[in-house]
């Protein structure tokens, strides 16, 4: 059996677990490829190390990529095609965690402005009003790219004021309340005239001039372009900007902002939080809520008035 047949194997039983395993098969395949097909005995850990430390890759996508690779090195041994896993030791971490990046209210409304410069001409294939529609979805409902990419015109339901996010990161359906000016954006969006519809209610709702759904590609692009105009960026290179994603981890740190600042019960909205954001549990949420200043600012309010505004040396 070669290497290549065991890679398919892999990610077929993987599957029929119920697991979507499209990153990591992707990962595999291009391990695969960077050796060639060679016997599986004959790859070494320092196949394995070139291959998830090249690229200067971040710490959580090397995490990621040794992670695929153990999964299938642990399948090859249980099924008897080698004797001993080749995976080498995993390295201490070394590079910092990616802090995402927490817009505020003025850089949120410079990148609305911005729009539709950054989207004017032919060559850029997506529209002003596409483009404005889907970061005002990604920040007013929280939505991660991916389950926004995947909504059709039937998951939006004007009448009850909500959206279905079907295909979520773990395999759920949840039902996201939108606000009434988020609704006013979807209304006036999906009532356009559009020639991309065809296929009425089972048509997605956010798609590129030419009709064709949107790509992870044409988005970052677009939003790339759009960060420039509006002059929105920070220290660290190309790979520490922020990014669209960063949208739903502001959205999520606002929301907590304006909870201290009213006083309200965070052991009662918090676990509403994590649902609305379609975690699983607390621990996911915590990773959005990043430490702002402002942030900061309002939990140590909190703590005087809790304290009785005691300080202690």
């Amino acid at each position: 059996m070669s290497f290549n047949d065991i890679i398919a194997d892999y990610i077929t039983q993987q599957r029929s677990l119920g697991k979507r395993y499209s990153s990591e098969a992707n990962t595999l395949k291009a391990f695969g490829r960077s050796i060639g097909n060679v016997p599986v005995r004959d790859i070494d850990p320092e196949m394995i190390s070139r291959f998830v430390d090249r690229g200067a890759t971040s710490y959580e996508t090397r995490t990621k990529k040794y992670r695929a690779l153990a999964g299938l090195f642990f399948f090859a041994v249980s099924r008897g095609l080698l004797k001993t896993s080749p995976m080498p030791r995993r390295r201490k971490r070394v590079y910092p965690t990616f802090v995402p990046y927490i817009y505020s209210e003025a850089e949120l409304k410079r990148l609305l402005a911005a729009i539709p410069v950054a989207t004017e001409g032919a060559r850029l294939v997506i529209d002003a009003d596409t483009l404005r529609t889907f970061l005002l979805l990604l920040y007013g409902a929280g939505l991660r790219r991916g389950e926004a990419m995947r909504l059709k015109i039937e998951d939006v339901d004007l009448e009850q004021l909500l959206i279905h996010v079907r295909q979520t990161k773990f395999f759920k359906t949840r039902i996201v309340p939108l606000s009434d000016s988020l609704t006013a954006v979807m209304r006036a969006f999906i009532a356009r005239p559009c020639d991309s519809y065809s296929a009425g209610a089972e048509s997605r709702l956010f798609s590129s001039r030419d009709g064709t759904p949107l790509c992870g590609q044409t988005l970052g692009v677009a939003f790339r372009r759009l960060c420039k105009i509006a002059d929105i960026r920070r220290d660290g290179g190309a790979r520490n900007q922020p990014r669209m994603h960063d949208l739903r981890h502001s959205a999520a740190v606002h929301r907590v902002t304006a909870w201290y600042r009213s006083d309200a019960d965070l052991n009662d909205l918090l676990p509403k939080l994590a649902t609305y954001l379609g975690h699983t549990g607390l621990a996911g949420t915590q990773r959005y809520l990043t430490m702002t200043q402002e942030l900061l600012a309002e939990a140590s309010s909190r703590f005087e008035a809790f304290s009785g505004g005691q300080r202690h040396g």
